[in-house]
């Protein structure tokens, strides 16, 4: 113990050991907080500040915060609640402020899909249009892709940049596509995990909180959401999704940020490729002017959105696809961030076959047992952190709409490791509904609504 002068007091022993520390008092209890929201109680702004603030710091620990996800994933929360604790992650981290840029910034998130590789040539159409994309993306888990795995595909390209590249990037190419950085909602990031292993990924309040904490933090001027349902969607229901495309609309607008929402059909895959080099390889198809119709009709949709809310109207979208502009935009970004745009994508070591056993015309196709295929290919992970095969996927050879006879090839099954097949073949097996020749198929809606 010492005194407050340099020198020790005479009377005592000087003691290199540092004195105990008294635990901070805190001002709530966390089994409080949980029991008011298990009562169906809304939580007031202190305790939600709190119990985000106290969940990064460790005071409140991870059975705690499972069960007042449980609880909230049963009970809900009002808007304001949501909002708040929306501003609770926000205020974990750092934020992003893109105003020193010459050109205005747009954005787009998807909730994730089969097959959905749209924010490969939708960055650079936006960009190619001279407005600036920070498209801050993931990596997948589960039977949903990442768009930052089909990235890496692609020789030399890299995720990683620092916040000066990002904004150099931006002002020079227009587009950027990379890993979000470590102090954007760092709370988000800790309780996203947690939902994964307890069963709470689906609580509206926690998807739209998670979504909107990142995209509000990332700065940027306008926000376009992809929000999906169907079958191979986390909102299989219509009316959840909607409410959650309405939810984030809300806190967007709420922050200032020009948020719309496009509802959107995942009942069957985008497009015809599921796996990461093969989507690459797809969307090059669609910048170069061709490519499946339903993504390059989503692709569109979705530009015109983002243009729209930059001030940029009634764009001509599909000539930008089809006179070059935008796949020079693609190429430019591409080697920006070290990637080898001439270089050819990885092919797989091993291709299996799957065939039709009747006639038909093909009505439905589950993405989800696609999506489950490509993932136990080796296209997807099951657990963070995990490698991903480059070149593993399903390939779709008849979609909906297309008539086939037995013994053709409905899907290709690709991976670097044959062992994976037998599983990948009975998730998807089963996946495609046939009627009789010559029956009409039915119209598809991609868009099924706008909410803003």
């Amino acid at each position: 113990m010492t005194t407050g002068s340099s020198e020790p007091a005479p009377s005592a022993p000087v003691s290199s050991a540092p004195a105990p520390s008294t635990p901070a008092v805190e001002p709530f209890d966390a089994v409080d907080v949980i029991r008011a929201k298990r009562d169906h109680e809304r939580l007031s702004d202190e305790q939600i500040d709190w119990v985000v603030d106290a969940y990064t710091r460790g005071v409140v620990v991870e059975e705690q915060m499972s069960a007042l996800a449980m609880a909230i994933f049963l009970n809900g929360m009002e808007r304001r609640e949501i909002a708040r604790w929306t501003d609770a992650m926000i205020a974990s981290g750092e934020r992003m402020d893109f105003r020193s840029l010459s050109k205005p910034t747009t954005d787009k998130h998807s909730t994730g899909g089969v097959g959905d590789k749209i924010t490969l040539p939708l960055a650079p159409l936006v960009a190619s249009y001279g407005v600036a994309v920070p498209q801050l993306s993931g990596r997948g888990l589960g039977h949903t892709g990442g768009t930052l795995d089909k990235l890496e595909a692609i020789p030399g390209w890299r995720a990683d940049l620092s916040n000066d590249e990002m904004m150099a990037q931006l002002e020079a190419v227009g587009a950027v596509i990379c890993a979000a950085g470590s102090g954007l909602a760092p709370a988000d990031k800790k309780l996203y995990a947690l939902r994964d292993v307890t069963g709470t990924v689906e609580a509206i309040p926690l998807i739209a909180s998670s979504i909107m904490s990142k995209k509000i933090a990332e700065g940027t001027a306008a926000l376009t959401l992809d929000v999906k349902t169907g079958a191979g969607a986390f909102m299989t229901e219509e009316a959840d999704a909607r409410e959650l495309a309405r939810t984030m609309v809300e806190l967007g607008t709420d922050a200032g940020v020009r948020t719309v929402a496009l509802l959107t059909d995942m009942s069957a895959p985008l497009g015809r490729t599921a796996g990461n080099a093969l989507e690459v390889r797809e969307s090059l198809e669609v910048l170069a002017g061709g490519g499946p119709a339903d993504v390059v009709e989503l692709t569109c949709a979705l530009a015109r959105e983002m243009l729209e809310a930059s001030g940029i109207h009634d764009p001509d979208v599909e000539a930008a696809l089809a006179d070059g502009r935008a796949m020079d935009t693609w190429r430019a970004m591409i080697t920006a961030q070290g990637g080898d745009v001439d270089a050819p994508l990885p092919t797989a070591g091993h291709v299996e076959d799957l065939r039709a056993r009747e006639d038909g015309v093909v009505t439905g196709l589950d993405a989800m047992g696609v999506g489950v295929a490509a993932w136990r290919l080796g296209a997807g992970r099951s657990r963070p952190g995990e490698a991903v095969q480059a070149a593993a996927g399903v390939e779709i050879t008849a979609h909906i709409g297309d008539e086939v006879r037995s013994g053709d090839v409905l899907a290709r099954l690709h991976t670097d490791t044959p062992e994976r097949v037998d599983r990948a073949l009975a998730a998807i097996d089963g996946s495609w509904t046939f009627a009789a020749p010559g029956s009409a198929a039915g119209e598809r809606r991609i868009v099924r609504d706008r909410i803003a």
